[in-house]
């Protein structure tokens, strides 16, 4: 699987509006977004911002639900607890053929290396926590 830094930036949080049209400038219309970082680390956070970015009112974590849909173009999922496997099962794997963006938590590497072998746009932002501020890195891991 491709690997390739887009983009490295530092940002708090008054500064995630910019960050949010930096990413929505990079990332294209149709794609799955991998969200890494640990517990805490401002995922949700993120998903917010750019729920708000897109016209939506408010991103709840999935946690409970698996997925939320925020319109028609933007969905958030949270796969803490279940892997590639049960999510085949599930019959979920077929949300991604939605048109839009897919924002996933927790997204294991069988199912990146689903996505990535199904041909679709796949991306990563990594978000590792530093004192008040976030580290967010964007790769696009397919081409």
């Amino acid at each position: 699987m491709k690997d390739e830094k887009l983009l490295e930036k530092d940002a708090g949080l008054d500064e995630l509006t910019a960050l949010t049209e930096e990413i929505d400038r990079i990332v294209p219309q149709n794609a799955v977004i991998s969200l890494k970082g640990d517990l805490a680390s401002g995922k949700t956070t993120l998903v917010q911002y750019i729920a708000g970015h897109r016209g939506a009112d408010a991103a709840t974590s999935p946690t409970f639900s698996l997925q939320h849909s925020y319109g028609n173009d933007l969905f958030h999922y949270d796969l803490y607890r279940v892997d590639y496997e049960e999510m085949a099962n599930l019959g979920l794997l077929e949300e991604f053929d939605r048109a839009g963006w897919h924002l996933v938590e927790w997204m294991d590497e069988k199912l990146k290396s689903f996505l990535a072998a199904a041909g679709y746009n796949l991306f990563e932002i990594e978000i590792e926590p530093i004192h008040d501020r976030r580290k967010y890195t964007i790769r696009l891991l397919n081409a």
